[in-house]
């Protein structure tokens, strides 16, 4: 062979190597970032808090019934009356007129007859509601009762249950989102440290609903004053060596 041939192959061996040395330089870093990839866990981090509501729906039935169409002038008058005095007594217990909403009088008219169509007995009745929206939620339970008092006048009422709400949630999520990040962080320690490594950064986070639930219920959310306020965050962390 002459060293013209001797050369060629010297140089052609040299690109071999060289062209197999990079490949093998990125599927090896290929296989280590794909390793790095897989080394992560995946941890649920749960913060709770117990709040107050801080704003509370009430609202209050009325009613008055007659047998005749001539009472009906009569029953709007009572009907009217009624509504006063119970938002009379709402006033009296601090409630203002922004927080009390006085709804329309409602008619309704049945009618009763018998197997041939005879009218053999009516009724004319008038319901009017009274809705509170306000942010005295401790006072509703005597007011509730108070309420109740005005039966033995005579007055028929429907005394409804009070839905309260937790209106507050963004003043409390930075710091509830912190406390379910770090208690993601701790289980995942405690994870790493079973498996024998380390918790590095964060490789991405999901942020769970929050929810607002009466306080020890699993449903429902309206009929305490008390809540529990619960959120559920979902982060994967690298584990390193």
């Amino acid at each position: 062979m002459n060293k013209e041939n001797q050369g060629g192959l010297f140089f052609l061996g040299l690109f071999v190597a060289v062209g197999l040395s990079v490949a093998g330089y990125y599927i090896g870093q290929t296989l280590y970032n794909a390793k790095v990839a897989l080394n992560t866990a995946e941890v649920k981090g749960l913060a709770e808090r117990r709040v107050s509501a801080d704003r509370v729906n009430w609202t209050i039935t009325h009613k008055v019934s007659g047998s005749s169409k001539s009472e009906i002038p009569s029953l709007y008058e009572e009907a009217e009356k009624h509504q006063q005095k119970i938002i009379a007594l709402m006033k009296n217990n601090d409630f203002d007129d922004e927080e009390i909403q006085a709804g329309v009088l409602n008619y309704l008219h049945y009618e009763y007859r018998d197997e041939n169509q005879k009218l053999v007995d009516e009724s004319h009745t008038l319901t009017g509601t009274i809705s509170v929206e306000s942010k005295k939620v401790d006072q509703i339970a005597q007011v509730r009762g108070k309420v109740n008092k005005l039966i033995a006048q005579g007055i028929d009422i429907e005394n409804g249950t009070p839905l309260f709400h937790f209106t507050k949630l963004n003043e409390i999520k930075p710091e509830m989102l912190s406390e379910a990040t770090k208690n993601a962080r701790i289980a995942a320690n405690e994870f790493a440290k079973n498996a024998g490594v380390k918790v590095g950064g964060i490789r991405s986070a999901h942020q769970g609903n929050f929810f607002i639930l009466d306080a020890g219920e699993e449903y429902g959310d309206s009929t305490k004053i008390e809540k529990d306020v619960r959120v559920v965050t979902t982060i994967t962390f690298y584990l390193t060596e």
